[in-house]
């Protein structure tokens, strides 16, 4: 099955959104196993402040995968500024 990765920006002040609705936003990420393949938080330069999220899921198809990350919560709560989807080829894996 291909993988897709979706790369999402937070908007400005998106912390909050983000610390409110993290608990159901991992619950949705557990409801996908074993489809999805890594995920998790990039951070600014700080190394501590999230800016945004990186997840990889396996989905029949670029439109699938959409309407897979479509019922994110933190879609759903308008976290993101901008995000994009794009099928993804993982050659190193260790």
């Amino acid at each position: 099955m291909p993988l897709f990765v979706l790369y999402g920006l937070d908007k400005p002040g998106g912390f909050d959104i983000r610390k409110a609705t993290r608990q159901s936003h991992l619950d949705w990420i557990a409801s996908l196993a074993p489809r999805v393949k890594i995920a998790g938080p990039m951070f600014a330069d700080d190394g501590a402040t999230p800016i945004g999220s990186v997840m990889a899921l396996e989905a029949d198809s670029l439109e699938a995968a959409k309407t897979e990350f479509a019922k994110d919560p933190y879609a759903a709560a308008g976290l993101w500024q901008s995000t994009s989807v794009r099928q993804f080829n993982w050659v190193v894996k260790q």
